[in-house]
């Protein structure tokens, strides 16, 4: 009985999250991928490539609602130490109200040196994206990865969802390595991981 206020809540909560990201959606179809936020499941396997003993900042591109970002910093990641860049002004404010100690940015993932601003010459541990690849041309997918490649060390991953079968950003077009890395089935649509790294010498 004494869980019953607190299940309330968090399905509120999931349900308020759910009426943003498909309010989202419809103001812009093109950079949300989905119409429902990713789930819980995707979000903490995707946090579990990060290394929290590296003492790197991590970078999240992306977040919608704050569903990874709340899977990232569950992983142990210190707020002061995740930057999120994120499109939409509405997700902004609200992930800003979410997570407080987190340095959400409000920019362009395709424009990341603008968009960090006096933060772009930070290295990353890791990457974690969710922005939505297949809305957009595969050279500027590639073009894309290659800047968030840019930003991390040598072997270090990228990882990206997506909801098609294939990865979002094709194979020997670049200076990295591609690799499935999970399949979620719970996820809705189901969601498919993949691990971008640029080759270690």
């Amino acid at each position: 009985m004494g869980r019953g206020p607190g299940l309330r809540k968090s399905l509120a909560e999931k349900f308020d999250d759910e009426l943003k990201f498909f309010k989202g959606w419809i103001d812009k179809p093109k950079a949300v991928g989905s119409i429902v936020p990713t789930s819980s499941v995707t979000a903490r396997k995707m946090a579990s490539v990060i290394d929290t003993a590296s003492g790197l900042p991590v970078l999240e591109v992306g977040p919608g609602t704050g569903v990874i970002t709340r899977a990232i910093l569950e992983h142990g990641v210190k707020p002061e130490n995740l930057y999120a860049v994120e499109y939409s002004h509405d997700f902004v404010e609200h992930l800003r109200r979410l997570y407080p100690g987190v340095n959400i940015i409000e920019g362009d993932a395709f424009n990341l040196n603008e968009a960090l601003g006096e933060h772009s010459g930070l290295t990353f541990d890791s990457v974690i994206t969710g922005v939505p690849l297949l809305n957009f041309p595969v050279p500027q997918r590639i073009s894309y990865l290659e800047s968030l490649l840019d930003r991390i060390p040598a072997g270090r991953p990228v990882v990206q969802l997506t909801y098609g079968p294939m990865s979002p950003i094709p194979p020997g077009r670049g200076n990295y390595t591609v690799e499935h890395f999970h399949f979620v089935l719970r996820n809705i649509p189901p969601t498919r991981l993949w691990i971008y790294r640029r080759p270690a010498n």
